[in-house]
């Protein structure tokens, strides 16, 4: 897989060696159990694939590399590069400034861009519709393009299973920017509706049972539809694609509904099923794939609680934080300062955002175990920064240099 150049302060000697130590070990990517970084009282268990993805390194060294050439010159970013505050904020220490907020909020009119301006497409793609109006002022989208390629291979798959008359239903969080981008990308090409959980595939499939009035449908997924939607027979013949952050095992279930409802309402055969419903497994990112199962293999491990750090609005640290809670009290940060002492950590509800201060989240006993991982868009300095302060609180006498030793 390429190699990217990004900045070294996201780098990490001691997750490096690590994560080298793994692959080298584990070529074929078949081990998921955990890192045991052992510091004597303390004991942190990493998960074995946690970080940066394929894509945010990408969107990282293109947005980088672009400010470095383009000195001088006016650079946008059209919303957040990645869910990551230190890396957004790195961006715009250097001058990028944001056109838009993460849900779609105008902050600068793209009415005052011209042609000499420099606007980067974060990692999470764009509409149609706003590369249009780039392009209409000259603007050069393609050349500082930092979709992720597994969100583009979402969208060649909609115009795949489009082109042989399937409409699409994307699992996705309906106000995500890679939502918003898939559902317009797709809805070029064919009928398409944004479900956001199991809940409401439930009450879509209401729809192809005609189970429900076809009118409700246009006020229960209001702005969640193409324009034509037509519930009477754009729900015959589709498949089912991803916002690629979401939980796999969620878009696998909503597919796999949806399909059982197809197949009972028509009556079919298992080898005709594909004549109303596409398969579209291969549309689940591998990144995503792999955090997550690598939480499933930490999760085995019996510890005190577990640590996840990444962007509170990231979708899918998000989903790390949804599988740890499920086992084990989860604490979900995303700096090192939101450690404040051996007492007291800040920590955000994953559901709601809200942010709280809990009280005696570190267990009084001679050996503490933390399992640990992070999201796609955190830097690996800010996992080791948090394992270095939780080190320095709890007293431990063994350094991370002596366990950097260890993995080289």
């Amino acid at each position: 897989m390429k190699q990217f150049t990004i900045p070294n302060i996201y780098r990490s000697s001691l997750i490096s060696s690590i994560k080298n130590k793994r692959k080298e070990n584990d070529k074929l990517k078949k081990d998921f159990t955990p890192t045991l970084l052992d510091f004597g009282k303390l004991q942190i268990y990493l998960a074995r694939h946690f970080g940066f993805c394929y894509g945010v390194e990408n969107a990282i060294e293109i947005a980088f590399r672009t400010i470095e050439e383009h000195e001088g010159k006016r650079i946008y970013l059209l919303s957040e590069m990645i869910h990551n505050p230190q890396v957004n904020k790195d961006l715009t220490e250097r001058g990028v400034q944001f056109l838009q907020d993460t849900y779609g909020k105008q902050i600068i009119p793209f009415e005052s861009l011209t042609q000499e301006d420099v606007v980067l497409i974060p990692a999470f793609g764009t509409t149609l519709e706003i590369e249009k109006l780039l392009k209409a002022k000259g603007i050069n989208v393609e050349k500082y393009n930092t979709t992720c390629p597994f969100v583009e291979k979402v969208w060649n798959r909609s115009e795949q299973i489009a082109q042989k008359g399937y409409s699409i239903v994307v699992h996705g969080k309906p106000k995500h920017e890679e939502t918003r981008a898939t559902f317009s990308h797709a809805s070029l090409h064919t009928p398409t509706v944004v479900v956001n959980d199991m809940k409401e595939a439930v009450e879509l499939a209401k729809y192809i049972t005609a189970e429900k009035s076809a009118d409700s449908f246009y006020v229960e997924f209001h702005g969640r539809y193409s324009e034509g939607f037509d519930i009477h027979k754009d729900l015959q013949r589709f498949g089912v694609v991803n916002q690629t952050t979401q939980l796999a095992t969620d878009t696998q279930a909503i597919a796999d509904y949806l399909k059982n409802v197809v197949k009972e309402h028509y009556k079919l055969i298992d080898t005709d099923v594909h004549e109303r419903f596409a398969d579209t497994r291969d549309t689940l990112c591998y990144a995503t794939n792999d955090n997550q199962t690598a939480v499933g293999g930490m999760l085995t491990t019996a510890a005190d609680l577990a640590i996840v750090v990444g962007g509170y609005n990231s979708s899918n640290t998000s989903h790390l934080v949804e599988l740890c809670e499920a086992k084990l009290p989860t604490y979900f940060i995303d700096s090192a300062d939101k450690i404040v002492d051996a007492q007291n950590i800040i920590h955000c509800n994953w559901r709601t955002k809200e942010i709280r201060i809990v009280n005696n989240y570190l267990p009084e006993k001679d050996s503490i175990k933390i399992l640990m991982t992070s999201g796609a868009s955190c830097p690996d300095a800010l996992v080791e920064a948090v394992i270095e302060k939780l080190v320095n609180l709890t007293g431990c006498t063994t350094t991370i240099n002596d366990v950097i030793k260890l993995f080289v």
